[in-house]
């Protein structure tokens, strides 16, 4: 019979295995240079921060689909949005396009904050994969996952040779290990021409950026091998269990 837990108790589970971390934590916080200077923009014990540049920028162009949040006005808003990364500011700069029907574009205009969260691999943790299951008995059910989140202010541009280049840019990354890449030329310039009068770019300056890399770093080796022979064993997502054989 499965067994699902229920939402208060799956999220215990998770706080649970970063119980040390946070007391390491509040012993010696730690800000991340990263950090808006507001504070941090989510919850990210030490021991799980990645601070990178080159790992956070990787995660973005691996994984360019995002959520696109925002709190204005008009209440809150998400939408999936692929972005394209490029160099500029502190941190780099995102930029993406919406359809013009797309109600988020109001919120957009007046200069709403908007937080973009890229998500990576991620996977459920089975207490079964940990050698200390035998041992004690004492492990519980989690999840592992990496995301990398933007903080900034974004800009509406609506002049087409930007959105072109854009939607070009975007389509180079995403096409550029198929044998056969297509590319935006392929299409009829008069197509091309009336998609874009359908769209709006935005832009946007990342002010503040954290990474959270939760790989199971707070457990011993002997169970981190655990997890990533499990994975290996049941063929669950493999880009995890590569990054855990990384760390």
């Amino acid at each position: 019979m499965a067994f699902v837990f229920p939402l208060g108790i799956a999220n215990w589970t998770i706080d649970l295995f970063i119980i040390w971390p946070l007391i390491i934590d509040r012993l010696s916080v730690k800000m991340s240079p990263l950090t808006d200077k507001e504070g941090v923009i989510m919850h990210c014990p030490g021991l799980f921060r990645e601070e990178r540049m080159d790992v956070l920028h990787g995660l973005i162009s691996t994984y360019p689909l995002a959520t696109l949040m925002t709190a204005g006005t008009g209440g809150l808003m998400a939408n999936l949005i692929p972005f394209s990364l490029h160099e500029g500011g502190d941190y780099g700069i995102l930029r993406a396009h919406l359809s013009r029907g797309n109600k988020q574009l109001e919120e957009l205009c007046d200069g709403a904050e908007v937080l973009v969260v890229f998500q990576g691999p991620e996977c459920y943790v089975t207490p079964s994969w940990y050698l200390s299951k035998a041992e004690h008995g004492k492990v519980v059910p989690t999840w592992n996952f990496v995301m990398v989140q933007v903080r900034g202010e974004a800009r509406v541009i609506e002049d087409s040779s930007w959105m072109r280049a854009q939607i070009e840019q975007l389509t180079d990354n995403c096409e550029r290990e198929r044998k056969y890449p297509w590319k935006v030329s392929d299409a009829p310039g008069h197509f091309i021409d009336a998609q874009l009068k359908g769209i709006v770019g935005i832009e946007i300056a990342i002010r503040a950026i954290e990474g959270k890399w939760k790989i199971s770093q707070n457990r011993s080796l002997a169970d981190h091998q655990g997890i990533i022979d499990g994975l290996r064993a049941e063929g669950g997502c493999p880009a995890m269990a590569a990054l855990m054989e990384q760390r």
